[in-house]
Protein backbone atom coordinates (compact mmCIF):
# COMPACT_ATOMS: atom_id res chain seq x y z
CA UNK A 1 0.00 0.00 0.00
CA UNK A 2 0.90 3.51 -0.37
CA UNK A 3 4.02 4.70 2.09
CA UNK A 4 1.84 7.68 2.73
CA UNK A 5 -0.90 5.86 4.96
CA UNK A 6 -2.16 7.83 7.76
CA UNK A 7 -3.44 4.79 9.80
CA UNK A 8 -1.96 1.36 11.08
CA UNK A 9 -5.37 -0.24 10.68
CA UNK A 10 -8.42 0.63 8.64
CA UNK A 11 -11.08 -1.21 10.71
CA UNK A 12 -14.07 -2.05 8.36
CA UNK A 13 -17.42 -2.41 10.45
CA UNK A 14 -17.68 -1.48 14.11
CA UNK A 15 -19.59 -4.57 15.54
CA UNK A 16 -18.17 -6.45 18.31
CA UNK A 17 -15.29 -7.56 16.20
CA UNK A 18 -14.37 -4.90 14.61
CA UNK A 19 -14.32 -2.27 18.12
CA UNK A 20 -12.53 -5.32 20.08
CA UNK A 21 -9.56 -5.12 17.75
CA UNK A 22 -9.48 -1.18 17.68
CA UNK A 23 -9.41 -1.19 21.35
CA UNK A 24 -6.57 -3.43 21.38
CA UNK A 25 -4.57 -2.04 18.70
CA UNK A 26 -5.12 1.20 20.43
CA UNK A 27 -4.06 0.37 23.51
CA UNK A 28 -0.66 -1.04 21.68
CA UNK A 29 -0.30 2.17 20.36
CA UNK A 30 -1.61 1.81 16.60
CA UNK A 31 -3.32 4.41 15.09
CA UNK A 32 -6.74 2.96 13.80
CA UNK A 33 -9.83 4.34 11.85
CA UNK A 34 -13.23 2.87 11.75
CA UNK A 35 -15.52 2.78 8.96
CA UNK A 36 -19.56 1.80 9.84
CA UNK A 37 -21.97 1.37 6.99
CA UNK A 38 -24.64 2.05 9.25
CA UNK A 39 -25.97 5.39 11.70
CA UNK A 40 -24.35 3.80 14.38
CA UNK A 41 -21.66 1.93 15.74
CA UNK A 42 -21.92 -1.37 17.49
CA UNK A 43 -23.38 -3.79 14.51
CA UNK A 44 -26.05 -5.91 15.44
CA UNK A 45 -25.17 -5.49 19.43
CA UNK A 46 -26.90 -1.83 19.03
CA UNK A 47 -29.38 -0.73 21.59
CA UNK A 48 -31.92 2.25 21.28
CA UNK A 49 -33.75 3.87 23.55
CA UNK A 50 -36.89 3.70 24.06
CA UNK A 51 -39.26 5.00 26.74
CA UNK A 52 -36.53 4.71 28.42
CA UNK A 53 -35.95 1.14 27.66
CA UNK A 54 -33.11 -0.32 25.72
CA UNK A 55 -34.42 -1.99 22.85
CA UNK A 56 -32.16 -4.20 21.10
CA UNK A 57 -32.35 -2.95 17.42
CA UNK A 58 -31.28 -6.21 15.80
CA UNK A 59 -33.06 -8.89 18.10
CA UNK A 60 -32.28 -10.01 21.51
CA UNK A 61 -28.40 -10.57 22.46
CA UNK A 62 -27.91 -12.57 25.98
CA UNK A 63 -24.02 -12.56 26.95
CA UNK A 64 -23.55 -15.80 27.66
CA UNK A 65 -19.69 -17.64 28.50
CA UNK A 66 -17.68 -20.15 30.59
CA UNK A 67 -14.59 -17.86 29.75
CA UNK A 68 -13.82 -16.30 32.96
CA UNK A 69 -11.60 -14.08 30.96
CA UNK A 70 -13.83 -12.88 28.36
CA UNK A 71 -16.56 -12.24 31.36
CA UNK A 72 -14.15 -10.17 33.01
CA UNK A 73 -13.13 -8.31 29.84
CA UNK A 74 -16.36 -7.30 28.64
CA UNK A 75 -17.05 -6.03 32.54
CA UNK A 76 -14.34 -3.95 32.34
CA UNK A 77 -16.06 -1.49 30.36
CA UNK A 78 -19.22 -1.86 32.12
CA UNK A 79 -20.69 -4.17 34.43
CA UNK A 80 -23.29 -6.57 33.53
CA UNK A 81 -26.31 -7.60 35.43
CA UNK A 82 -27.23 -10.90 36.22
CA UNK A 83 -30.35 -11.50 33.79
CA UNK A 84 -30.78 -15.08 33.13
CA UNK A 85 -32.15 -16.37 29.72
CA UNK A 86 -35.13 -18.84 30.72
CA UNK A 87 -37.55 -18.31 26.90
CA UNK A 88 -41.02 -19.57 27.09
CA UNK A 89 -42.93 -21.64 24.10
CA UNK A 90 -46.26 -20.47 23.16
CA UNK A 91 -47.96 -23.27 21.09
CA UNK A 92 -52.12 -22.48 20.35
CA UNK A 93 -52.17 -20.45 23.53
CA UNK A 94 -50.24 -22.84 25.50
CA UNK A 95 -47.10 -21.84 27.29
CA UNK A 96 -44.44 -24.36 27.82
CA UNK A 97 -40.75 -23.57 29.71
CA UNK A 98 -37.45 -24.15 27.23
CA UNK A 99 -35.48 -25.54 26.98
CA UNK A 100 -36.98 -28.86 27.29
CA UNK A 101 -36.78 -29.62 31.09
CA UNK A 102 -39.08 -31.38 33.74
CA UNK A 103 -41.27 -28.55 33.71
CA UNK A 104 -41.86 -28.55 30.22
CA UNK A 105 -42.53 -32.35 30.13
CA UNK A 106 -45.10 -31.70 33.43
CA UNK A 107 -46.86 -28.91 31.06
CA UNK A 108 -47.14 -31.53 28.35
CA UNK A 109 -47.94 -34.54 30.16
CA UNK A 110 -48.73 -33.80 34.17
CA UNK A 111 -45.97 -36.19 35.27
CA UNK A 112 -43.24 -34.96 37.75
CA UNK A 113 -40.35 -37.36 38.14
CA UNK A 114 -37.09 -37.77 35.98
CA UNK A 115 -38.42 -41.39 35.25
CA UNK A 116 -41.99 -40.90 34.17
CA UNK A 117 -40.01 -37.82 31.62
CA UNK A 118 -37.38 -40.69 30.62
CA UNK A 119 -40.28 -43.08 30.11
CA UNK A 120 -42.74 -40.99 28.34
CA UNK A 121 -39.61 -39.73 25.90
CA UNK A 122 -38.81 -43.37 25.32
CA UNK A 123 -41.99 -44.49 24.16
CA UNK A 124 -42.49 -41.44 21.93
CA UNK A 125 -39.30 -41.53 19.95
CA UNK A 126 -38.34 -43.38 17.18
CA UNK A 127 -35.68 -45.72 16.51
CA UNK A 128 -33.63 -43.83 13.98
CA UNK A 129 -29.51 -44.82 14.02
CA UNK A 130 -28.44 -42.13 12.11
CA UNK A 131 -30.82 -39.06 11.47
CA UNK A 132 -30.37 -36.84 8.67
CA UNK A 133 -32.55 -34.00 8.91
CA UNK A 134 -33.77 -32.49 12.07
CA UNK A 135 -37.21 -33.88 11.43
CA UNK A 136 -35.66 -37.43 12.10
CA UNK A 137 -33.14 -35.81 15.01
CA UNK A 138 -36.22 -34.91 16.44
CA UNK A 139 -38.58 -37.50 16.52
CA UNK A 140 -35.49 -39.88 17.30
CA UNK A 141 -34.71 -37.54 20.34
CA UNK A 142 -37.31 -36.53 21.70
CA UNK A 143 -40.54 -37.79 20.17
CA UNK A 144 -43.75 -36.46 17.63
CA UNK A 145 -45.33 -34.68 19.86
CA UNK A 146 -42.48 -32.20 21.16
CA UNK A 147 -41.33 -32.34 17.69
CA UNK A 148 -44.89 -31.23 16.41
CA UNK A 149 -45.83 -28.51 19.04
CA UNK A 150 -42.07 -27.24 19.97
CA UNK A 151 -40.15 -27.61 17.39
CA UNK A 152 -41.57 -28.03 13.57
CA UNK A 153 -43.05 -24.80 13.25
CA UNK A 154 -40.88 -22.63 14.76
CA UNK A 155 -37.90 -24.03 12.79
CA UNK A 156 -39.62 -23.90 9.30
CA UNK A 157 -40.38 -20.48 9.90
CA UNK A 158 -36.84 -19.65 11.20
CA UNK A 159 -35.11 -21.25 8.31
CA UNK A 160 -37.91 -20.91 5.25
CA UNK A 161 -37.66 -24.68 4.63
CA UNK A 162 -38.68 -27.97 5.61
CA UNK A 163 -37.20 -29.55 9.06
CA UNK A 164 -36.67 -32.60 6.45
CA UNK A 165 -34.53 -30.67 4.53
CA UNK A 166 -32.87 -28.95 7.37
CA UNK A 167 -29.27 -30.69 9.26
CA UNK A 168 -29.84 -32.52 11.86
CA UNK A 169 -26.82 -30.70 13.46
CA UNK A 170 -29.28 -27.77 14.16
CA UNK A 171 -31.60 -29.33 16.87
CA UNK A 172 -28.33 -30.97 18.44
CA UNK A 173 -27.94 -27.23 19.98
CA UNK A 174 -31.32 -27.66 21.93
CA UNK A 175 -30.41 -29.35 25.41
CA UNK A 176 -32.44 -31.70 27.03
CA UNK A 177 -32.94 -31.65 31.26
CA UNK A 178 -34.34 -33.98 33.59
CA UNK A 179 -34.09 -31.16 35.95
CA UNK A 180 -36.47 -28.33 36.99
CA UNK A 181 -34.11 -26.12 35.80
CA UNK A 182 -35.44 -23.62 33.09
CA UNK A 183 -31.56 -21.69 32.35
CA UNK A 184 -31.09 -21.77 29.01
CA UNK A 185 -28.00 -21.91 28.35
CA UNK A 186 -25.15 -24.29 31.00
CA UNK A 187 -23.33 -21.22 31.22
CA UNK A 188 -21.23 -19.74 34.09
CA UNK A 189 -21.51 -16.61 33.53
CA UNK A 190 -24.72 -14.56 31.62
CA UNK A 191 -26.22 -11.21 31.95
CA UNK A 192 -26.90 -8.04 29.86
CA UNK A 193 -24.85 -4.91 30.37
CA UNK A 194 -26.07 -2.19 32.74
CA UNK A 195 -27.31 0.44 30.50
CA UNK A 196 -27.43 -1.08 27.29
CA UNK A 197 -25.08 -2.73 24.61
CA UNK A 198 -24.05 1.32 23.37
CA UNK A 199 -22.14 1.31 26.65
CA UNK A 200 -19.73 -1.71 25.91
CA UNK A 201 -19.37 -0.60 22.32
CA UNK A 202 -18.57 3.11 23.54
CA UNK A 203 -16.05 2.24 25.65
CA UNK A 204 -14.31 -0.22 23.48
CA UNK A 205 -14.38 2.66 21.10
CA UNK A 206 -13.50 5.32 23.17
CA UNK A 207 -11.21 7.81 22.20
CA UNK A 208 -11.20 5.83 18.49
CA UNK A 209 -11.58 7.98 15.44
CA UNK A 210 -15.15 6.01 13.70
CA UNK A 211 -16.80 7.61 10.86
CA UNK A 212 -20.35 6.35 9.84
CA UNK A 213 -22.52 6.19 7.26
CA UNK A 214 -19.99 4.94 4.68
CA UNK A 215 -19.82 1.90 2.41
CA UNK A 216 -16.20 0.83 2.45
CA UNK A 217 -17.05 -1.36 -0.91
CA UNK A 218 -18.16 1.55 -2.96
CA UNK A 219 -14.78 3.29 -2.83
CA UNK A 220 -12.09 0.43 -1.39
CA UNK A 221 -9.49 2.11 -3.18
CA UNK A 222 -10.01 5.58 -1.37
CA UNK A 223 -10.78 4.16 2.14
CA UNK A 224 -7.54 1.35 1.67
CA UNK A 225 -5.20 3.93 0.91
CA UNK A 226 -5.51 5.23 4.30
CA UNK A 227 -3.92 2.80 6.27
CA UNK A 228 -1.24 -0.28 6.09
CA UNK A 229 -3.50 -2.91 7.18
CA UNK A 230 -7.28 -3.52 6.75
CA UNK A 231 -9.64 -5.47 8.87
CA UNK A 232 -12.52 -6.32 7.15
CA UNK A 233 -15.90 -7.87 9.14
CA UNK A 234 -18.56 -7.57 6.19
CA UNK A 235 -19.34 -9.71 3.82
CA UNK A 236 -16.63 -11.77 2.28
CA UNK A 237 -18.67 -12.28 -0.92
CA UNK A 238 -19.52 -8.79 -1.02
CA UNK A 239 -15.80 -8.00 -1.08
CA UNK A 240 -15.02 -10.03 -4.05
CA UNK A 241 -17.86 -8.83 -5.80
CA UNK A 242 -19.59 -12.05 -5.81
CA UNK A 243 -17.01 -13.19 -8.29
CA UNK A 244 -18.03 -17.03 -6.95
CA UNK A 245 -21.51 -16.24 -6.12
CA UNK A 246 -23.63 -14.87 -3.38
CA UNK A 247 -23.61 -16.65 0.18
CA UNK A 248 -26.88 -17.18 1.33
CA UNK A 249 -28.01 -16.01 4.86
CA UNK A 250 -31.71 -15.78 6.67
CA UNK A 251 -32.16 -12.16 7.70
CA UNK A 252 -34.39 -11.01 10.57
CA UNK A 253 -37.10 -8.15 11.11
CA UNK A 254 -38.91 -7.14 13.84
CA UNK A 255 -42.13 -5.02 14.46
CA UNK A 256 -42.20 -2.54 17.33
CA UNK A 257 -44.52 -1.61 19.57
CA UNK A 258 -45.03 0.61 22.40
CA UNK A 259 -47.81 -0.35 24.75
CA UNK A 260 -49.37 1.97 27.46
CA UNK A 261 -49.25 -1.07 29.83
CA UNK A 262 -46.09 -1.95 32.26
CA UNK A 263 -45.82 -5.81 31.63
CA UNK A 264 -47.02 -7.53 28.20
CA UNK A 265 -46.25 -10.86 28.78
CA UNK A 266 -44.06 -10.89 31.98
CA UNK A 267 -40.94 -12.58 29.83
CA UNK A 268 -38.26 -11.09 27.84
CA UNK A 269 -38.84 -13.74 25.16
CA UNK A 270 -41.49 -16.04 23.91
CA UNK A 271 -41.28 -18.18 20.98
CA UNK A 272 -44.71 -18.57 18.60
CA UNK A 273 -44.03 -22.36 18.07
CA UNK A 274 -46.88 -22.99 15.45
CA UNK A 275 -46.51 -22.24 11.89
CA UNK A 276 -49.80 -20.24 10.77
CA UNK A 277 -48.12 -17.17 13.55
CA UNK A 278 -45.74 -15.89 11.10
CA UNK A 279 -43.67 -14.36 13.69
CA UNK A 280 -41.11 -16.71 15.44
CA UNK A 281 -41.18 -14.99 18.88
CA UNK A 282 -42.14 -11.66 20.67
CA UNK A 283 -39.25 -10.02 22.56
CA UNK A 284 -40.38 -7.81 25.60
CA UNK A 285 -36.89 -5.90 26.29
CA UNK A 286 -37.79 -4.42 29.78
CA UNK A 287 -37.16 -7.56 30.80
CA UNK A 288 -33.54 -7.92 30.17
CA UNK A 289 -32.60 -4.96 32.38
CA UNK A 290 -35.59 -5.63 34.96
CA UNK A 291 -37.07 -2.50 33.76
CA UNK A 292 -39.82 -0.69 35.88
CA UNK A 293 -41.09 1.90 33.53
CA UNK A 294 -44.59 2.66 32.71
CA UNK A 295 -44.71 1.30 29.40
CA UNK A 296 -43.14 -1.57 27.67
CA UNK A 297 -41.48 -2.26 24.34
CA UNK A 298 -42.40 -4.99 22.25
CA UNK A 299 -40.65 -6.25 19.13
CA UNK A 300 -42.33 -9.08 16.78
CA UNK A 301 -40.02 -11.38 14.89
CA UNK A 302 -40.12 -12.04 11.48
CA UNK A 303 -37.78 -14.58 9.61
CA UNK A 304 -36.66 -14.31 5.65
CA UNK A 305 -34.03 -14.92 2.98
CA UNK A 306 -31.63 -12.28 3.03
CA UNK A 307 -31.57 -10.12 -0.34
CA UNK A 308 -28.53 -8.48 -1.42
CA UNK A 309 -29.85 -5.13 0.53
CA UNK A 310 -30.99 -6.59 3.74
CA UNK A 311 -28.33 -6.98 6.71
CA UNK A 312 -27.45 -10.94 6.69
CA UNK A 313 -28.03 -12.41 10.04
CA UNK A 314 -27.47 -16.22 10.25
CA UNK A 315 -25.81 -18.49 7.22
CA UNK A 316 -27.12 -20.76 5.50
CA UNK A 317 -24.20 -23.02 6.22
CA UNK A 318 -24.69 -26.25 4.34
CA UNK A 319 -22.42 -27.96 1.29
CA UNK A 320 -23.44 -26.06 -1.46
CA UNK A 321 -22.89 -22.36 0.74
CA UNK A 322 -19.60 -24.09 2.33
CA UNK A 323 -18.15 -25.31 -1.06
CA UNK A 324 -18.80 -21.20 -2.20
CA UNK A 325 -16.95 -19.96 1.06
CA UNK A 326 -13.61 -22.08 0.89
CA UNK A 327 -13.11 -20.71 -2.45
CA UNK A 328 -13.47 -16.74 -0.59
CA UNK A 329 -11.48 -18.21 2.19
CA UNK A 330 -8.57 -19.37 -0.53
CA UNK A 331 -8.84 -15.58 -2.33
CA UNK A 332 -8.63 -14.36 1.19
CA UNK A 333 -5.59 -16.29 2.22
CA UNK A 334 -3.90 -14.46 -0.90
CA UNK A 335 -4.13 -11.03 0.76
CA UNK A 336 -1.17 -8.96 1.99
CA UNK A 337 -2.74 -6.53 3.46
CA UNK A 338 -6.45 -7.63 3.99
CA UNK A 339 -7.46 -9.59 7.59
CA UNK A 340 -10.57 -10.76 7.41
CA UNK A 341 -12.69 -11.56 10.69
CA UNK A 342 -15.98 -11.62 12.00
CA UNK A 343 -19.62 -13.68 11.29
CA UNK A 344 -19.52 -12.40 7.98
CA UNK A 345 -16.22 -12.38 6.75
CA UNK A 346 -15.34 -15.81 7.86
CA UNK A 347 -19.22 -16.95 7.22
CA UNK A 348 -19.97 -18.06 10.73
CA UNK A 349 -22.64 -18.23 13.42
CA UNK A 350 -20.66 -16.77 16.32
CA UNK A 351 -21.77 -16.45 20.20
CA UNK A 352 -20.74 -12.91 21.45
CA UNK A 353 -18.33 -14.38 23.57
CA UNK A 354 -16.62 -16.38 20.70
CA UNK A 355 -16.74 -13.41 18.73
CA UNK A 356 -14.46 -11.23 21.07
CA UNK A 357 -12.22 -14.43 21.97
CA UNK A 358 -11.38 -14.60 17.73
CA UNK A 359 -10.62 -10.54 17.87
CA UNK A 360 -8.44 -10.92 20.80
CA UNK A 361 -6.39 -13.66 18.81
CA UNK A 362 -6.28 -12.25 16.14
CA UNK A 363 -4.62 -8.83 17.54
CA UNK A 364 -2.18 -11.00 19.69
CA UNK A 365 -0.81 -12.83 16.38
CA UNK A 366 -0.85 -9.56 14.53
CA UNK A 367 0.40 -6.71 16.76
CA UNK A 368 4.20 -6.54 16.07
CA UNK A 369 3.76 -7.07 12.18
CA UNK A 370 3.69 -3.46 10.92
Amino acid sequence: MSNKASYDYLIVGSGLYGAVFANEAAKAGKSCLVLDKRNHSGGNVHCEEIEGINVHTYGPHIFHTNDKDIWDYVNSFVPFNRFTNSPLANYKGELYNLPFNMNTFRQLWGISTPEQAKAKIKEGSENIAMPANIEEQALSQVGKEIYTKLIQGYTEKQWGRPCTELPASIIKRVPVRYTYNNNYYNDTFQGIPIGGYNKLIDGLLYDIEVIHNVDYLKDKDKWSAKAKKIIYTGRIDAFYNFCHGTLAYRSMRWENEVLDTSDYQGNAIVNYTEKEVPYTRIIEHKHFEFGKQAKTVISKEFSAETQLNEEPHYPIADDKNLAIYNKYKALGAQEQNVLFGGRLATYKYYDMHQVIAAALAQVKSEIGVL
